[in-house]
């Protein structure tokens, strides 16, 4: 089957697929012979006759829960091409004996990839590190410290519950007061709403480093076999560009502000999901007085993320009530679901994600609050600058008080 094309005037033939094949076969024959390709090569091992020393085991303990005082659990994951078996567990020095669950069923052995839960029945006393050790059947020890342990709360109703109002204190309360001040934005002159914006601006970028230094922080206690560091970067470039796409539906071109107000909420929200999954790991792992303490830093630090989520739409005419409840809802309350996700169980792995998330949002949103202000005036004065300098300041004041 052949079809024909114009190139400059002239007719030139353009061939189908040999044989009258239909087009599906064309697509799929690479894969298929790629896949046979692989399996010669694995077949044929022509790296066989190396003689080599092996792979090295790499077993991480991405994190610890302690239900009583009475047992300790130990969450581990297998980062290594070959499986490994645990034959000993220390616990401040001592081998205690243990056993170790994964597949669901009680076993000795780690698959590659494969995590499971190590519980030691050790009595230990809150507030004492408890330093721990797991030895493979080759010797290799892996080691783990839990710093001033204590009794993990568990799930339950009255724990959800709990998180529920931290969540609404922590964050749609506080996003709601900051939002309050937009009428009084919105009799500010074009310098001062771009100044506000560029403000916004600020705010943002501070919590794009924030995040992005704590994501890459965490992603050093990711499995080494999940690649923290690329799972960081593809966390940040799919936000990116998954926000990009959205905000690409407008097919005009120009920038909405109402739509640039709801990204600027998503964002925060994502960003707010990270902090919720903080303060229900800090609970989950028992950790409490870490989480009142991150509960008064994020009431007073998200407070400033009001006038982030409004100033977009300060100039021109006030959208119904209902777009700043839902402007609120969508940048305050994600803390209430992280810190559900955090109090059933903390992964690094999700946290790191989570983070990566926050930072690409807010950078294409940054981006697009940028655009708007360039197309109203100039992005550059001088005030804009000092806006921008002042909202960075002001987040990384209020930031000191989460850090104490």
């Amino acid at each position: 089957m052949t079809d024909e094309r114009t190139d400059g005037g002239a007719t030139v033939a353009r061939g189908g697929m040999p044989f009258g094949l239909p087009t599906w076969v064309g697509a799929v024959a690479p894969l298929v012979l790629l896949a046979v390709v692989v399996a010669g090569f694995v077949f044929l091992n022509p790296f066989a006759g190396l003689v080599t020393g092996g792979a090295l085991p790499d077993v991480t303990v991405t994190h610890a829960s302690l239900p009583n005082d009475e047992t300790v659990v130990l969450h581990v994951t297998n980062n290594g091409p070959d499986p490994v078996t645990i034959s000993q567990v220390l616990v401040n020095d001592a081998y205690w004996d243990f056993t170790l669950y994964a597949g669901g069923e009680a076993t000795n052995t780690l698959a590659p990839m494969e995590s499971g839960r190590v519980v030691v029945p050790y009595h230990w006393t809150p507030g004492w590190d408890l330093h721990t050790g797991l030895v493979l059947s080759d010797g290799t020890t892996f080691t783990h410290t839990i710093p001033a342990p204590q009794v993990s709360p568990g799930l339950t109703g009255e724990l959800l519950g709990l998180l529920a109002v931290v969540g609404l204190f922590v964050g749609v309360i506080p996003v709601a007061l900051g939002m309050l001040w937009y009428p009084v934005m919105q009799g500010m002159s074009d310098r001062s709403l771009h100044a506000i914006l560029l403000f916004a601006v600020g705010v943002l970028a501070f919590l794009a480093f924030d995040a992005g230094f704590e994501a890459f922080e965490l992603a050093a206690e990711v499995p080494g076999a999940f690649e923290g560091n690329l799972l960081v970067v593809l966390g940040i470039l799919g936000a990116l560009l998954l926000v990009q796409a959205v905000s690409a539906w407008n097919a005009s071109g120009d920038v909405n502000p109402l739509g640039i107000a709801y990204l600027v909420a998503l964002s925060i929200g994502l960003h707010n999901l990270a902090e919720g999954l903080a303060i229900g790991s800090s609970v989950a792992l028992g950790r409490v007085s870490l989480g009142a303490f991150l509960v008064v830093g994020f009431m007073i630090h998200n407070v400033t993320e009001g006038p982030a989520v409004v100033a977009p739409v300060a100039d021109g005419e006030r959208p119904a009530l209902w777009h700043f409840v839902a402007l609120g809802a969508i940048a305050g309350a994600p803390v209430i679901l992280g810190g559900w996700i955090g109090s059933i169980a903390f992964s690094p792995t999700l946290g790191a994600l989570f983070l990566a998330i926050g930072v690409g949002a807010i950078l294409q949103v940054n981006w697009e609050i940028g655009t708007m202000v360039r197309r109203r005036g100039s992005l550059g004065t001088p005030t804009n600058v000092l806006a921008f300098l002042v909202g960075l300041a002001v987040m990384y004041a209020t930031d000191l008080l989460v850090a104490l």
